[in-house]
């Protein structure tokens, strides 16, 4: 059976903030966030939200990899990822294929 392909995202928040996280299903996971009780804690009261970013990783482990180097990294990091002015690649050098 083939292994699920999980993503890396980032959302950004009324107060402009961004949240990072994985998902198999990054749409399904994204309304969760806006209408289910299975939610990020973090998000409540929070939205509207919109996805500005979102990148295939590969299995689940390294997708948390991933998403824990994204959430250390620096606001005006995050947002060259988001504008596309950098790449996980340059961001994260040391995590290889993990990155995409």
């Amino acid at each position: 059976m083939p292994e699920t392909e999980y993503s890396v995202y980032i959302v950004r928040c009324a107060d402009d903030t961004y949240y990072t996280g994985i998902a198999a299903d990054v749409a399904r996971r994204i309304a969760e966030h806006e209408t289910s009780p299975r939610g990020a804690k973090y998000l409540k009261g929070r939205g509207p939200l919109c996805l500005v970013y979102s990148a295939a990783i590969g299995d689940r482990s390294a997708a948390s990899r991933v998403e824990y180097r994204i959430k250390r990294l620096h606001r005006r990091d995050k947002e060259a990822l988001i504008n596309g002015t950098s790449t996980l690649q340059n961001l994260l050098p040391d995590q290889g294929s993990d990155a995409g």
